[in-house]
């Protein structure tokens, strides 16, 4: 037998280990070791890493008082029905006293009725008995009959006092088992703690009671079987589960298999869950229910939103605890930026869970669609607007149903037509084919490659961007000529399917989604969807695509209350979601494109034949004294530079200059039809008459 050892010069594991946070220095403190907590055993996979956070930490007590209050309100109502804790407790206390006065009871009533009928036998049998006038034979017969009564009268008697004994024997015993407990622990609590103890005992004894009166007198028991998130209650594994049950999604004997708990969201405005399917009930038949599920969860069907998962079997379930979108937009992020990067992704709006929709549309191209006043024409001004603070990028614009919604770009847009005239839109897209897609085309060349992108852009000026908006379709279509109609719908189709690649972004909009409203081999490369309300599942079909209506994504559920909000799909093969775009109204409108008329005519990117206007002279002179103000003195100074008019003669005193100079300014805004009246603001220690850059913009 050997035995293995080390050298002593080796080190040994062990006392490393041991040693290791130690220093043999003196003076020294031993170093603290740092360690991260890691769940090795897997005990946590579905307890996010942010919740151990002090943020998390916050958002879980919010969460659990908020489940609190919610459930406070929820046994309140609760006492007010057969399932209140004061009815167990009373049916507790009377199932208990019938215990203990059994069934003996019964045996003593039939016992005092057998004592009564033997009495009143007897009576009858000796009244007989005692008639005067019968035969000696009758009158013995009838004397037995009297004896035997008797005798059956006593044994009646004796039966019933026996029974009654019996009965008290019986339910004393039942009295003490029943009050011995109760005894006992009111006792125990009192001699122990005293009072509290007593108060203790009490509720201890009051519970049990509740607990044994838990039935109700039908036999029912307290569950949640039809408790609704609409009514307060909070969502469970059963209440998941009864609802899609109800909803003849799985059968009466299926369970879904939940993947995570039933969580309230962290802001508290939601439950959700994420749940696996049984086996051969494909996801298409949870999505397309519901309104059974909306029905079982007692709440709206807009408030109900399911996508499916990465896999067929896997649903993520949302139920918000309010009318989602129910409250006034925020205040658009456009009206606070002062240029935008087209090339970046730009934010659509916000979805169910408040968190921003930003959307990429470089080689992309969308179709928007909806009933009138659904809100389709502020969707599209997310997209249009943001084009227009780009400085580079050229915009072509048509309006169908001769509306007044792209009026407001017509200064800054390269062509446009707002009459609904078919040859003016074969014109924009006869310039966009042969002008654009080939200069574009050629620029891709000179620079190697088969597309433009944003590294070209940032050296070369002359690649940027280009948007086409084609509002209304079908009323072009419906104006033209059949040789028109099909060169709109071939051209059309050429600039969607090559622009992409070359930078333009193409963008089609109707308020009469139907088959008519976009040709379908045009609507099919259209990637990026936004369906607002419709009146039909078809016509919501139509805009997103055959069979998402029947899948849980129809826009004929938003209501009309909603404007704004539509189901938005970015991009084939994408989960489509609600989503509320921002919105501007006019007068927010107007100052947006104020500032991207200054921001185009600063960067030389105005359409030929834009030439500025007074107003765009005054907005470029308050722009350029980085105030957001300026003065009289300064906007003369500098009309002058630009308009010969506005030069003062040399023989002109300064008094009768300004006062010329006013009057020509004054005469130009009323040419304009555009009054911008000047107000004081402080200058250099006192007040100055001038106009603020906001009025002027706000004025365009």
């Amino acid at each position: 037998m050997s035995i293995e050892t080390t050298p002593s010069s080796s080190p040994d594991p062990e006392w490393e280990r041991i040693v290791g946070g130690y220093l043999s220095a003196p003076g020294e403190a031993p170093v603290e070791k740092q360690t991260t907590s890691v769940d090795l055993m897997g005990d946590t996979p579905l307890t996010p890493a942010w919740t151990k956070t002090r943020t998390g930490w916050k958002s879980r007590v919010e969460v659990g008082r908020i489940n609190t209050v919610r459930g406070f309100r929820k046994w309140l109502r609760r006492q007010a029905t057969e399932h209140g804790h004061a009815s167990q407790i009373g049916r507790g206390i009377r199932h208990v006293a019938l215990w203990v006065q059994g069934t003996e009871g019964a045996q003593v009533t039939a016992a005092r009725h057998e004592l009564q009928q033997t009495q009143r036998d007897y009576k009858a049998a000796k009244w007989a008995h005692d008639r005067r006038l019968m035969p000696g034979k009758e009158k013995e017969k009838r004397r037995r009959e009297m004896e035997s009564a008797f005798a059956d009268s006593a044994s009646a008697m004796s039966k019933y006092r026996s029974t009654q004994r019996d009965a008290r024997m019986r339910r004393a015993v039942r009295g003490v088992a029943a009050l011995t407990p109760i005894a006992g622990i009111e006792g125990a609590g009192l001699h122990l703690l005293g009072t509290p103890g007593g108060l203790a005992a009490t509720a201890a004894t009051l519970a049990t009671f509740a607990l044994i009166g838990r039935r109700t007198t039908a036999g029912e028991l307290y569950t949640d079987r039809d408790a609704k998130i609409g009514d307060g209650d909070r969502m469970t594994d059963s209440m998941v589960n009864r609802v899609y049950r109800d909803a003849r999604v799985i059968a009466a004997d299926d369970e879904l298999r939940l993947i995570t708990p039933c969580t309230l969201t962290a802001d508290g405005k939601a439950w959700q869950v994420v749940f696996q399917l049984p086996s051969g009930i494909p996801a298409k038949k949870a999505l397309g229910a519901r309104e059974g599920i909306a029905n079982g969860f007692g709440v709206s069907v807009q408030q109900v939103h399911q996508t499916r998962g990465d896999r067929e079997d896997t649903i993520h379930l949302r139920v918000s605890l309010k009318l989602p979108f129910s409250t006034k937009p925020t205040r658009g992020p456009l009206l606070d930026a002062e240029r935008v990067n087209l090339w970046q992704p730009i934010r659509m709006g916000v979805n169910l869970r408040g968190e921003e929709v930003f959307t990429s549309w470089v080689e992309r191209s969308g179709l928007f669609g909806g009933e009138p006043g659904s809100g389709k024409s502020a969707a599209a001004n997310d997209l249009l607007l943001a084009a227009a603070l780009d400085p580079t990028v050229r915009m072509y614009l048509a309006d169908g149903k001769a509306g007044a919604d792209i009026t407001p770009f017509e200064p800054i847009a390269t062509m446009y037509d707002t009459d609904g005239d078919p040859d003016r839109l074969l014109d924009i897209l006869q310039h966009m084919w042969d002008v654009e897609i080939k200069e574009r085309r050629a620029l891709a060349k000179e620079h190697g490659s088969r597309k433009l992108t944003e590294a070209m852009a940032a050296v070369d000026p002359r690649v940027c961007l280009a948007v086409l908006l084609v509002d209304e379709w079908s009323s072009y279509g419906a104006a033209a000529d059949q040789k028109t109609r099909q060169e709109m719908e071939r051209l059309l189709r050429l600039i969607v399917q090559q622009g992409r690649a070359l930078g333009i972004i193409s963008l089609a909009a109707t308020q009469k989604p139907d088959s008519d409203s976009v040709p379908t081999g045009i609507r099919d490369i259209l990637s990026i969807r936004w369906a607002m309300r419709c009146l039909t599942p078809q016509a919501s079909d139509t805009i997103l695509g055959q069979g998402y209506a029947s899948a849980g994504h129809n826009a004929q559920d938003i209501l009309k209350s909603q404007r704004g909000v539509g189901i938005y799909m970015d991009g084939e093969g994408a989960e489509p979601e609600l989503v509320r775009g921002d919105y501007y109204d006019d007068d927010e409108v107007a100052a947006i494109l104020g500032r991207a008329y200054t921001l185009r005519q600063e960067a030389g990117t105005l359409p030929a034949g834009a030439e500025p206007d007074i107003l765009d002279h005054l907005i470029k002179a308050a722009s350029s004294t980085g105030r957001s103000n300026v003065t009289r003195a300064e906007v003369f100074a500098y009309l002058a530079t630009v308009d010969e008019e506005f030069a003062q003669a040399v023989d002109e005193s300064d008094e009768r200059y300004r006062s010329r100079a006013g009057g020509v300014l004054k005469e130009r805004l009323a040419d304009l039809g555009v009054d911008v009246p000047a107000v004081q603001f402080p200058r250099d220690g006192k007040r100055v008459w001038g106009w603020t850059l906001e009025a002027l913009q706000g004025a365009r």
